[in-house]
C-alpha cells in the first residue's frame, strides 16, 4: 500500500526534523508545498543556533516559499510540520493566506491549532486556513521524545543516544 502525498510530504518534513537534532535543535521540520504540489520551501528549526526565536522551521519554509514565489502571501499552497504550529507560527501562516496547514504531533504546552490556542478556529480572522493534525503523528511524536529523553540522559550525565532512524 503506498502513503498518501501527505505522509510523503510529513516524511520529508521529519528528515528536516532529524538534521535540526543533528545541529542541536529541538527536531520540528516544515515544507511548504504550492498549490500544484510542488515544494517552494523548506525548514529546520534554527532558534538555539541563531540567537532567534523567531527561527522556528516553519517560519524558515515560509521565508523560502516567500522568496520563491516571490510574494509574502501563498494562496492555495499547504505547509506541512512535525509539531502542531505554536501562536507565532500560525500567526505567520494566516498572515501567508495558506490554503491549508498539516501537522503530525499534537504540542499540549504551545500549540495554537487546538493544544492551548486554538487560532484557525477564531471566525473573525479575516483569513481562514483549514488544519489537519495526526499525519504521521506518532512517529513525529517519538522523534521528540527521543531528543528530550537524549537531553536528560546527558544532562544526568548518561550516554549519548542516537536519533532513533540512526539505531541499529
Amino acid at each position: 500500500m503506498s502513503e498518501s502525498p501527505d505522509a510523503i510530504l510529513m516524511r520529508r518534513a521529519l528528515a528536516l526534523a532529524e538534521q535540526a537534532w543533528r545541529d542541536g535543535e529541538v527536531p520540528v521540520g516544515a515544507v511548504v508545498c504550492d498549490a500544484s504540489g510542488q515544494v517552494i520551501g523548506e525548514g529546520a528549526n534554527r532558534p538555539i543556533g541563531s540567537h532567534d526565536p523567531t527561527a522556528h522551521a516553519e517560519i524558515q519554509a515560509l521565508r523560502e516559499a516567500c522568496r520563491q514565489a516571490g510574494n509574502y502571501r501563498l494562496p492555495g499552497a499547504t505547509l506541512y510540520v512535525t509539531l502542531e504550529p505554536c501562536a507565532m507560527c500560525m500567526g505567520a501562516m494566516l498572515h501567508a493566506r495558506l490554503a491549508r496547514v498539516v501537522y503530525g504531533a499534537s504540542d499540549p504546552k504551545t500549540g495554537a491549532c487546538g493544544g492551548v490556542l486554538d487560532l484557525p478556529a477564531i471566525a473573525v480572522l479575516n483569513h481562514q486556513t483549514r488544519v489537519e493534525g495526526g499525519v504521521l503523528a506518532d512517529e513525529c511524536g517519538e522523534l521528540l521524545r527521543a531528543f528530550f529523553r537524549h537531553k536528560r540522559e546527558a544532562a544526568r550525565g548518561g550516554s549519548a543516544s542516537s536519533l532513533p532512524s540512526e539505531q541499529a
